[in-house]
């Protein structure tokens, strides 16, 4: 069935899901479609280390973020080279952080917060094709 939307974004991956939170909060509706179901999504193992930007932007989710509660925070890191360890310590040197929070879970935490804000969420739906972009009225305010 055709839908109609000011907004469509293609992939529930970790872009699309936080592109269409903060199109929310700016008061864009947006439909975020993906072909994957959503135990797919959240299932898929992946590996993640998040910027404490990012971190930041997810504290925005409310209670639905758990990368501060469950995720590990780091100041720094060890490389070796030449049989010594060298400690790059970012909390002294730039006075911020990265966070190990796997994709899958920010992908869970992001999919919570926007059904529970009433996101129109699609999964299991493949776009065929996308139509009046072309209009006067893509890209203006």
């Amino acid at each position: 069935m055709p839908t109609t939307t000011r907004v469509a974004i293609i992939g529930a991956g970790p872009a699309g899901l936080l592109l269409s939170h903060l199109l929310a909060e700016a008061g864009m509706e947006s439909i975020v479609i993906d072909q994957r179901t959503r135990e797919e999504i959240e299932s898929t193992i992946r590996a993640g280390i998040l910027e404490q930007g990012t971190v930041e932007v997810l504290d925005g989710l409310g209670d639905f973020s758990r990368a501060r509660t469950v995720g590990h925070r780091h100041d720094g890191i060890e490389l070796r080279f030449d049989g010594a360890g060298h400690r790059i310590d970012f909390a002294h040197l730039v006075d911020r952080s990265v966070w190990l929070y796997p994709q899958h879970e920010a992908l869970k935490d992001l999919i919570a917060a926007r059904l529970a804000g009433g996101q129109d969420l699609r999964f299991g739906v493949t776009a065929v094709r996308v139509e009046g972009a072309e209009s006067d009225r893509c890209g203006r305010a």
